[in-house]
This record gives structure tokens, sequence and C-alpha cells, in this order.
């Protein structure tokens, strides 16, 4: 866990990432702050945008006629929505209290 250099605070990771893919983290103890509320549309986008392209892979995975091409855009494109969901499970369970 990312811990703020000032204070000591837990940093919340990000579901996005900068340019050259460096991970975001946001510095706040308010969950209803601008750019909290922003983190939290932008996970359930991701995480609605997973289940989408879930249902869509399944038949072209089960249907033997699937060329080569599509076959691998339903590689390519849950590989890029796991990524995102991993993320998402790494930052929400970052901030889960401590037992």
């Amino acid at each position: 866990m990312m811990r703020d250099g000032r204070d000591g605070a837990a940093l919340r990771l990000l579901p996005w990432t900068t340019p050259e893919g460096a991970l975001c983290y946001l510095s706040t103890d308010d969950p209803e702050s601008l750019l909290s509320r922003l983190a939290d549309r932008l996970e359930a986008d991701l995480l609605d945008s997973a289940r989408f392209i879930l249902a869509e892979a399944r038949p072209l995975l089960a249907d033997e006629a699937t060329g080569r091409r599509e076959l691998r855009f339903t590689g390519v494109q849950p590989a890029a929505a796991l990524a995102d969901a991993l993320r998402i499970a790494a930052s929400r369970g970052e901030r889960l209290p401590e037992s």
C-alpha cells in the first residue's frame, strides 16, 4: 500500500494511469471529494465494460467458425478489462478497514 509522504495516510490507487502507464494515486480522506467520486464512477464504468466484453467474447469463443482476427480481438479486449478489474480490486482491497 502506498502512503502519503507527509502524514503517512494511505493513498487510493486510481483506476487510470499516466500516459506512460504509471499508476496514479490520490491522497484524500474524503470519499466524497470530486476526484474520489470521479474514480468511483470510472470504476463502475470499467466494470460494466468488462461485463459487456465478457458477454460478447463467450459466443465468439464457443463458435468454431470464429476467425483468427476475431479470436485475437476476443483475447485482447478481455485482457485489458481484466487488468482494469484487478487494479480496481487492489484499490478497493487497500481501502478495506484493517481488522
